[in-house]
């Protein structure tokens, strides 16, 4: 238990001397300003291209902004988050391939399945942490300028969509243990999620993909009902369980 504390403090260490933990702690600080900012704007903005649009043809009547326009951008941006969260640390095993130092420490008695757990608990706690401060930050401002209780289902929509992330990094665990690349990592994990996405579109499977729980804006609106998201959740949840395992698994018998 120690030597995992030891090593799990050693990547803490390491986020912050490579700037990795100040720039996505901005980056979704500014994520979750924006929402509320884009949707505040937003009347604004098509008051300046009023015009514009006259000429067009089009006109342009008053824009109604609420909680909700800013929670529908929060779902919009969160992919990009998450997209720029995976770029900056799937590379959290190959960079130790490349330059040896795993091997060190499994040499000095560190058990091999201690790294998965340790990298892998500081991934996860990571992208909670990012993702419910950027939840938070939109949460406040939505509660300043509006009112958050015209969202239904406000909570179990977002809940969904982190652990739609918690999959993703998972899965960015088990290609890290099959991959000695950093481009193997993210080819591995954009196929799968591309995969269940394409999966997703066939009606009769629908609820039992991961990718069921990207489309929840409509618990927002009252147009989905949080039980068409359970079966999704249950199988998200396992298929996590799966990877975790898996990359032990493969990781105990990975040479380096």
């Amino acid at each position: 238990m120690r030597s995992l504390l030891a090593f799990i403090k050693k990547e803490w260490t390491s986020l912050l001397r490579s700037g990795h933990l100040l720039f996505l702690g901005i980056l979704f600080i500014l994520f979750g300003i924006m929402n509320p900012a884009i949707a505040k704007l937003t009347p604004w903005l098509f008051e300046m291209l009023a015009d514009s649009l006259a000429e067009s043809g089009m006109i342009v009547t008053g824009v109604t902004v609420d909680a909700l326009t800013s929670w529908v951008q929060f779902f919009k941006n969160i992919p990009m988050a998450l997209i720029a969260f995976l770029l900056m640390e799937s590379n959290i095993f190959t960079k130790e391939y490349q330059s040896g130092t795993l091997v060190l420490a499994l040499t000095k008695g560190l058990h091999r399945s201690k790294v998965v757990v340790a990298k892998t608990a500081i991934l996860l706690l990571l992208w909670s942490a990012c993702y419910w401060l950027c939840f938070g930050i939109t949460y406040g401002y939505n509660a300043y300028f509006w009112d958050n209780d015209i969202a239904q289902n406000l909570f179990f929509a977002v809940t969904c969509w982190w652990l739609f992330g918690l999959w993703t990094i998972l899965l960015v665990v088990f290609f890290s243990a099959i991959a000695k690349s950093n481009t193997g990592v993210l080819i591995g994990t954009g196929a799968v999620v591309l995969a269940a996405y394409l999966i997703g579109l066939l009606p009769k499977v629908e609820k039992y993909t991961p990718a069921k729980l990207m489309n929840s804006t409509g618990l927002l609106y009252g147009a989905n009902s949080a039980d068409q998201y359970t079966v999704a959740m249950i199988v998200t949840t396992l298929l996590c369980v799966i990877c975790f395992v898996g990359s032990i698994l493969i990781w105990n018998k990975k040479k380096l």
